[in-house]
């Protein structure tokens, strides 16, 4: 950007510009934010995107703050100019990737090449914010003051970004405020200064067409998004939300329906209960007791439908993260029906908390079966829920002849992560079983179940392994109202075939391993 030289204009008043910086300084840590979180949910592994992110974004600054001594002439022209150019760019950045989302699943470049554009903007604010300064204060007080004003900005852009601007704005309409905040910056220096410009009739023209881009941008923002969404998938988006911690989707065809977590899928109506009555029925009739109740995840209530149908049970705990989740699984008609309004159970509480936190903090509190119903290990975040500290901490909370299980990803296109599951409930101290179900709309699903071992159930630790699957392929379910699960289908999914002897790592907080087993899985042939 090359300003001409001109004749120095007057310039604004510290005060003013020192507001300005700070506001600045928000809007430029929330843009980081977005980015750094728009890429993590479209693309997937949340440490591998906010470390390129973040990282593209402060080298596009430095760029940016090299370009910056090529500005000459009207400093306030050039910062208003950034200002709007940083307006419309954060406004647009997550409508545009997911407008492109249903054209195209290569978004890599779209949203590195946004955070590059708009690293670059902020780059040049700074040198620039600093020469519009250098009237007020001598060199030594005129960056630390740029800098420290910049910085207290980003703190308050920081704590906004995640109490305030993604839980109610969501990434849809967090960058339209950020680009807004850039537009009333611009518009402060320009009202209070409007004599001190160079090229106020084309910054007052440029002002008009941001303005209107903005609000166009906030009327139509949500059904740009949506059509963005209905071409990702091939049926009816009947609803979407952009939550803190994810993206929720859910589709119809015909009678039937999808929830997708991020763009996965989580179930479909058309045969849900091949999931989760394996997931959860072996568990309740396996264990000692069927009293008190733990589900970590399960915020759709399905799996809590089939807790409720064991009488026996006086206490279940949900504990989802996502509120919103939550709150689906109790609201919407869809889900309300698929779960039989299982949440209003007087039975049932709900904490809206990271299940490894509330496993930490439980004290001495007990479960007879602790359900595991959580989506695969995908990001490091959820590859803790699978982890050993994990492990050992629900072993901890289980009461004697408790049993836990766990989703355990595909035995068949994730087999590695799958036996990991496996190697590390084992290593916690669990008599493990493993079984497998085809769900056709998920293909081959595993689960991993888990006792607490010989010390308990009185029997040798030579044994310990087969008498659970030999109790597993006993039990009977004709108690239950079950439309999938009977005795022989339970021997069938404790069976399987060769290939399932590999040598894997145990999960842990020092390696990961499920998580990069789960990534490299062979998902080419899915």
């Amino acid at each position: 950007m090359t300003i001409p030289a001109i004749a120095h204009r007057a310039p604004p008043h510290g005060l003013v510009l020192k507001a300005c910086i700070f506001a600045t300084g928000l809007a430029g840590i929330v843009a980081e934010y977005v980015m750094a979180t728009l890429a993590s949910y479209l693309l997937g592994d949340a440490v591998l995107q906010w470390t390129l992110t973040v990282s593209l974004m402060l080298f596009a600054m430095g760029v940016g703050s090299r370009l910056s001594r090529f500005v000459r002439g009207s400093m306030l022209d050039a910062f208003v100019t950034v200002e709007l150019l940083l307006s419309v760019v954060c406004a647009i950045s997550a409508t545009l990737a997911y407008f492109l989302s249903g054209w195209t699943p290569n978004l890599a470049p779209i949203i590195y090449g946004l955070s590059v554009a708009i690293g670059v903007l902020i780059g040049v604010e700074i040198p620039l914010a600093t020469r519009l300064n250098q009237e007020f204060d001598e060199l030594r007080v005129n960056i630390s003051s740029v800098l420290e004003y910049d910085y207290y900005g980003a703190l308050l852009g920081g704590v906004l970004f995640a109490f305030v601007a993604l839980p109610f704005l969501g990434l849809t309409y967090t960058p339209i405020a950020v680009g807004a905040l850039n537009l009333v910056v611009a518009g402060v220096l320009f009202a209070r200064h409007r004599r001190a410009f160079v090229r106020r009739r084309l910054l007052s023209v440029s002002f008009a067409g941001v303005s209107v881009c903005l609000i166009a941008l906030g009327v139509f923002a949500e059904p740009i998004v949506l059509f963005g969404e209905q071409r990702k998938y091939r049926d009816q988006v009947i609803y979407q939300d952009q939550t803190r911690y994810q993206r929720i989707v859910m589709t119809r065809f015909q009678e039937h329906h999808w929830l997708y977590l991020d763009g996965h899928a989580q179930f479909s109506s058309y045969d849900e209960e091949r999931y989760h009555e394996p997931l959860v029925h072996p568990a309740m009739l396996a264990s000692a007791a069927r009293r008190r109740i733990l589900i970590v995840g399960g915020g759709d209530g399905l799996a809590l439908r089939e807790v409720l149908k064991h009488p026996e049970v006086s206490a279940v705990t949900v504990v989802d993260i996502d509120p919103a989740m939550t709150a689906l699984g109790q609201t919407h008609e869809v889900l309300a029906a698929l779960n039989d309004g299982a949440f209003a159970d007087p039975r049932v509480s709900v904490a809206n908390q990271d299940g490894y936190a509330y496993l930490r903090d439980a004290d001495s509190r007990l479960w007879d079966v602790i359900l595991v119903d959580l989506p695969d290990p995908r990001t490091i975040d959820l590859a803790r829920l699978y982890g050993l500290e994990f492990y050992h901490l629900a072993r901890r909370h289980l009461s004697p002849g408790g049993v836990i299980v766990t989703q355990a990803t595909s035995p068949f296109f994730t087999r590695r992560a799958f036996l990991s599951v496996a190697a590390t409930m084992g290593a916690a101290g669990l008599v493990t079983a493993p079984y497998h179900n085809h769900v056709p709309t998920m293909g081959e699903v595993g689960w991993v179940l888990g006792m607490r071992g010989r010390d308990e159930t009185g029997v040798s630790a030579a044994r310990d392994r087969d008498w659970l699957l030999q109790r597993l392929a006993g039990l009977s379910f004709t108690s239950l109202d079950t439309r999938f699960l009977n005795r022989d289908a339970m021997v069938s999914m404790l069976h399987f075939g060769k290939g399932f002897d590999d040598q894997v790592d145990v999960s842990d907080e020092t390696n990961f391993a499920i998580f990069y087993y789960y990534r490299d899985g062979d998902w080419a042939l899915n």
